[in-house]
């Protein structure tokens, strides 16, 4: 077996054992990755098709996600403005709580030396940015990564979307274009 199979296998056991943990509550894995990237993603990333597009899913299964999720309390949804047909979708207070747990994965990566997490960030991120290329998939940024974001307005300016960021939403997940550097999963 090659240091390639091994580490797709150990990935690939990592990801089974995390997606376990979902099960929890009333959740299943997929509505709490859904509630996991809603967490962290910026108010214009938050439609069906980008947290599909993000957990490589396809459109329909996200939507139905979303609206189960919906239908617990977990999300709201929120009518973009100016586009009636466009939706986007929030974590409520009851979703949140499950978005922030702590899980058996993240525990043992808190366990990790300093130096040893920094270089398996920087080697996952790479894989990520590989495979992404690969399959033709958008690369995911923070917004204070894009090539689109000005630090001149006090939290910030989205020059793609001219429109001033709010508080905090540098550091949030953003999809509407390509980041410079690949800070995101």
């Amino acid at each position: 077996m090659t240091s390639q199979s091994r580490i797709r296998s150990l990935i690939n056991r990592l990801a089974r054992i995390d997606a376990a943990g979902g099960w929890s509550g009333s959740l299943n894995p997929a509505q709490y990755a859904a509630l996991d990237y809603l967490g962290r993603a910026n108010r214009y990333s938050r439609a069906p098709s980008h947290v599909a597009e993000f957990l490589g899913t396809t459109r329909g299964t996200m939507s139905q996600t979303l609206k189960a999720l919906a239908r617990k309390g977990f999300v709201q949804e929120e009518p973009k403005t100016g586009d009636q047909r466009s939706i986007s979708y929030g974590l409520t207070a009851e979703g949140m709580a499950p978005a922030e747990a702590p899980s058996v994965i993240g525990a043992a990566l808190s366990e990790l030396e300093d130096q040893v997490a920094e270089a398996l960030e920087s080697a996952l991120a790479a894989t990520l940015r590989a495979a992404l290329d690969a399959r033709g998939g958008r690369a995911f940024g923070l917004c204070k990564t894009c090539q689109f974001h000005d630090t001149g307005p006090a939290h910030g300016y989205c020059t793609l979307l001219n429109l001033p960021l709010q508080p905090g939403d540098r550091d949030l997940i953003c999809v509407e274009h390509k980041a410079l550097s690949d800070d995101a999963t």
